[in-house]
């Protein structure tokens, strides 16, 4: 399959605007120091996502981006296709004119891939990547809190044989 930088920077910009999301906007160039993403290419990419009315633009200062829909209600998939981003692992793009103008013979194969793929890409929204992302966030804290407890636990007991 053919997802270039377009689709995956796509989702990756709308996982950080649903993570950053609150009573106020995201600029386009917060996502783009947080992500390492140009912000030319941001801006062309969320003229896209507002076209598709995934995202909501304030002008002004104090401006930016904030999601115009549920995270659950989006799919990555959406995401995707609001960029025009191809989901087909065919050579011929589903034009079936692979092999002079005819079918190749793996091309009912690669489309069968394209429906799973996009099955699959449908079936995960924003919500779920940034429930994965709270939730390595949430991991990565325990162990430090862990090790402060281990260290409190440690200068107790020192101080008590003192």
């Amino acid at each position: 399959m053919r997802l270039t930088t377009k689709g995956r920077f796509a989702v990756t910009a709308l996982l950080d605007l649903a993570l950053q999301q609150s009573s106020h906007p995201i600029t386009l160039a917060d996502i783009s120091q947080r992500q390492k993403i140009s912000l030319s290419y941001l801006e062309q990419l969320f003229a896209k996502l507002r076209q598709s009315e995934l995202v909501d633009s304030v002008r002004g200062p104090g401006g930016g981006y904030c999601l115009s829909k549920d995270l659950d209600k989006v799919s990555i998939a959406d995401i995707i296709l609001a960029v025009d981003e191809p989901i087909d692992a065919t050579q011929c793009g589903g034009k079936e004119n692979c092999h002079n103008d005819g079918k190749c013979m793996t091309h009912d194969l690669w489309a069968k891939l394209n429906e799973l793929i996009f099955e699959y890409l449908g079936a995960v929204t924003l919500k779920e990547l940034v429930d994965n992302q709270i939730n390595q966030q949430n991991e990565a804290i325990v162990p430090l809190l862990d090790m402060r407890r281990e260290a409190d636990i440690r200068r107790e007991t020192t101080v008590a044989y003192s």
